[in-house]
């Protein structure tokens, strides 16, 4: 969660990252008349979902750790744990989507084995899983990829293992706003035209910037097939209307929506805030109502961040029990309901 940049930067690791995008795109790839081309995207309401997150925001500079989780978790206890975490998202919000960080570090290295953990035993519940590269941290959290060296084999390998799990879905990188938008237009080109055998119709292409705006993605015909991922935050503005904040969402989404899912929109859900009541003078309360309505009114699935990170007061889910067997609760029942009219799901909570 971040506030959009004033610019764009310009660094000298943005031009080796596009001179490595251009280098690797003269691999002679065809994608016109592959496999990854599938029909169209109408709709996205399938998509019914939070995110699972690192303590430290998934920005890191070792493997990913999820909350609720250890780094001396082997595979089995991952499985297991994830397991009951999976079924709480269901249980308490009717969740059926979880989208899920991925690094260098946690995939070229001997993390892997038991991250892999995590993702099986969702998509053995029947989740979809949303994967999606963050950046590390420090001088590293500019909104570049950090490495192209790591990031490509990173790719390799989470491609290798799920290319055949159609529960499984893969975002090439999170908030690419280092970029502008036709430089991180070529690059989400470029991701597709290295994995031609993973269809469209199960990779995200994130929007520009903070990925807080969709249209120049959509236009961009090379990418033809693929969803879009929108995030959209409540704390990029000081103050609006219900009616502001909904034209506002739309501007981002243009008309982009049937391809669009928000995998990213929250709001402080642990500070006793009550969403189902109409209260003009509180921005959040404006702004989640405004996104809820839009996400139904637009037929948009939808990704709320976070479903459990620990210390987030955003964090709609809280651990409890055993940490051996853990389970959770929910911080905020109105913010579950708008989580679920967006979904398509509830009654209404505004005249």
């Amino acid at each position: 969660m971040r506030k959009i940049p004033a610019s764009t930067r310009f660094t000298p690791r943005l031009r080796a990252a596009c001179v490595a995008v251009l280098i690797a795109a003269t691999s002679g790839t065809t994608i016109a008349g592959s496999p990854a081309y599938a029909a169209p995207n109408r709709g996205t309401t399938q998509f019914k979902g939070v995110n699972w997150a690192d303590p430290r925001d998934n920005f890191a500079d070792d493997p990913v750790v999820l909350s609720g989780l250890a780094t001396s978790d082997n595979y089995a206890r991952t499985y297991a744990k994830a397991s009951r975490i999976i079924s709480a998202f269901r249980a308490n919000l009717g969740a059926n989507t979880v989208r899920l960080p991925i690094n260098p570090y946690t995939v070229n290295g001997s993390s892997w084995k038991s991250y892999r953990g995590v993702i099986d035993a969702a998509s053995a519940h029947g989740f979809k899983v949303i994967v999606s590269y963050w950046e590390g941290t420090g001088s590293r959290k500019d909104g570049f990829i950090d490495d192209p060296a790591t990031f490509w084999p990173m790719w390799n390998t989470v491609v290798k293992a799920y290319k055949n799990d159609k529960q499984v879905y893969f975002e090439p990188m999170n908030e690419p706003h280092g970029y502008t938008d036709a430089e991180w237009a070529d690059i989400a080109a470029q991701w597709l035209a290295t994995y031609p055998s993973v269809p469209r119709n199960r990779v995200f292409v994130s929007g520009a910037g903070y990925n807080d705006h969709v249209t120049s993605v959509c236009a961009d015909p090379r990418l033809k097939g693929a969803y879009l991922s929108l995030h959209h935050y409540g704390f990029w503005k000081d103050y609006a209307t219900y009616d502001q904040w909904v034209s506002d969402l739309k501007e981002r989404i243009g008309d982009c929506a049937g391809r669009t899912v928000a995998d990213e929109f929250g709001a402080p859900m642990t500070t006793g805030l009550d969403y189902n009541v109409a209260t003009p003078s509180n921005n959040f309360i404006n702004y989640v109502q405004a996104v809820t309505d839009t996400f139904r009114e637009l037929k948009m699935g939808s990704v709320y961040w976070p479903g459990l990170r620990t210390d987030d007061t955003y964090s709609l889910q809280t651990l409890t029990g055993d940490p051996a067997r853990p389970w959770l609760a929910t911080t905020n029942q109105s913010g579950a309901d708008r989580l679920a009219w967006g979904w398509g799901r509830g009654k209404p909570v505004r005249p």
